[in-house]
Parts: structure tokens; C-alpha cells; sequence
């Protein structure tokens, strides 16, 4: 059984100069990240800039990570798309490739009704066997997942978590209070992952593990053990890497963080059109913020 539990990076993904994939350095930054105490890896998201990505790519990333990972911590595969279709491809290659659970976002730009949320991911997961964790994130997807329509969801014997984005406390709160046993809630928001897990969220789907691994898997066990003191202590801590990690379009502020520490060694980190690297007015604060931790 998948225990969605703790700090959870939403991988960058190491790309070269000419934008291809970095391959090697995406083995490197997996054993990176496990090292430093990461409890499960989420390739192929928002964050990995699975949007420009070809379905090659995605295959072949979702591929490296699980063999990586090699069954050290969980795999949950990023496998959505606007597209059913489409997200039933990926989603039957992850569970072929052995990745723990596949994480779909809602449906993008085409702003299906709930009624449509709710046939597209029973469609996934009736056609297959891997665990399904939502993904509500309204700012990119330009459609809000309604707390009644996550909980007619996690009715779904192979829909097990969300991944909650949508800023909404209220609407969280309703989702965790109504929710079946074994389905969970996790922190889209790496802002308001204290607050999720303290309401009885179990985890975090974070942007700034990536760059601050250890931390982020020391704030999470305090969390997940219930001494809130201490996690409160490091949310404040973490809060402006939090907020630097998204003065631009994430990834953008991530990858820049990530070359400026060479992290891990990687030195490829650029980012593919249209995004663009962080003004050098932004780089100036998000390189204060990690002198500030220590992380420079």
C-alpha cells in the first residue's frame, strides 16, 4: 500500500544547454534527494515542466526515476493531461513501469464541469490498477475541484489522495473532514502545508524540497509526529524560501536557486521555453534567501 507521508519533491528536471534531458544528472539528483531524507519522489509535474515535455520524454523520465529509486522511497508519477486519452496513456506506462501511484492533474484549459472531472478520472481508474492521487490546482488549470466532487471521488477504490492546490482552506477542511478511511490529503502549497497537516493532512508535494531536502523532510516529521512546536519553528524558518521560490513562474526561481547552489553538482538546470531564468533583480533575493539558510 502507497503511504503518502511526509515531504514528497516535485522534481525539477536537470536539462541541458539544448534542452534536452539530462539523464545522468536526473540519476544523480534522485539519489540526491533520497539521501538528504526525501520520503518519495513526483517526476513528470508542473514543477518537472512536464508541459513541454514530449510523450518520449515522459515515458522515458517516469522510466530513469523508478529505476533510480530502485524501491528506496515511493514513486508517484505525474500522468495527467487536458486530454482522457491522453492521461490513460500515461497513467497505464507508469503502472507498467512499476511507479507507485500516478499523480493527475484536473483537466486544463478545455474547464470540464464537475460532471466531467468526475467521469474523467472514474475513467482512469476503472482502466487501471494504480493507486490515483488528484491534483487540484485552479491557478493553472483554470478549473476549481469542488470539495464534493474530490470526496465522490475518493469513494473510488484506486483514487487514494489529493494533492490540494487551490489555496482554500475551507474547501481542504471539508475534504479531510468527509473523506473516507485511507484517503488523504497532501499540501500542494508548500506555504500552507503547516496548516493542512496540523488540520489533518498527512504530507507535502513541495517545490522547495528540491533545494532544501533535509529541511523540508526534518519540518514534515515533526508534523507527521505531532510536535508542532518545533514544525512551527521551521515553517517561519522556511517561509521566505517558500515565497522566493515563486517571485516568478515556478520553476523558474527553483532551477536558478538549484544553479546557484550547484546542486548537488548538476550543473545543467537550464529551463525550456517559454519559460524564461528569473530577472537579475530576483536572482539578488532568491540568493539572499539561501545565504539566510545556510543553503549558500
Amino acid at each position: 500500500m502507497l503511504k503518502l507521508e511526509g515531504s514528497f519533491v516535485a522534481l525539477i528536471t536537470p536539462m541541458k544547454k539544448d534542452r534536452s534531458i539530462d539523464e545522468d544528472a536526473v540519476r544523480t539528483f534522485v539519489d540526491f534527494q533520497i539521501e538528504q531524507g526525501t520520503h518519495g519522489l513526483v517526476p513528470c509535474g508542473t514543477t518537472g515542466e512536464s508541459a513541454t515535455m514530449t510523450h518520449a520524454e515522459h515515458k522515458r523520465m517516469i522510466d530513469i526515476v523508478v529505476d533510480q529509486a530502485n524501491g528506496r522511497v515511493p514513486v508517484v508519477a505525474g500522468t495527467g493531461s487536458n486530454s482522457t486519452h491522453e492521461a490513460l496513456d500515461l497513467t497505464k506506462y507508469a503502472e507498467d513501469a512499476g511507479a507507485d501511484a500516478a499523480l493527475i492533474i484536473t483537466p486544463y484549459y478545455n474547464k470540464p464541469t464537475q460532471r466531467g472531472l468526475i467521469h474523467h478520472f472514474t475513467t482512469l481508474a476503472n482502466e487501471t490498477n494504480i493507486p490515483i492521487v488528484l491534483y487540484n490546482v485552479p491557478s493553472r488549470t483554470g478549473r476549481n475541484m469542488e470539495a464534493s466532487t474530490t470526496l465522490e471521488l475518493a469513494k473510488h477504490k484506486n483514487i487514494v489522495a489529493i494533492k490540494e492546490a487551490s489555496g482554500n482552506l475551507g474547501q481542504i477542511m471539508n475534504i479531510i473532514a468527509g473523506a473516507p478511511s485511507g484517503f488523504v490529503v497532501v499540501s500542494g502549497d508548500d506555504s500552507l502545508t503547516y496548516s493542512i497537516c496540523t488540520l489533518g493532512g498527512t504530507g507535502v508535494i513541495s517545490v522547495a524540497a528540491n533545494v532544501a531536502p533535509k529541511l523540508m523532510a526534518s519540518f514534515m516529521t515533526n508534523l507527521i509526529q505531532g510536535n508542532y512546536t518545533k514544525a512551527r519553528e521551521a515553517h517561519y524558518k522556511l517561509l521566505p524560501l517558500f515565497k522566493v521560490l515563486f517571485i516568478e513562474t515556478n520553476p523558474g526561481p527553483c532551477k536558478k536557486a538549484a544553479e546557484l547552489m550547484k546542486l548537488a553538482g548538476i550543473e545543467n538546470w537550464y529551463l525550456r521555453a517559454p519559460l524564461v531564468e528569473p530577472t537579475a533583480e530576483n536572482t539578488e533575493k532568491i540568493r539572499t534567501v539561501l545565504k539566510n539558510l545556510d543553503l549558500l
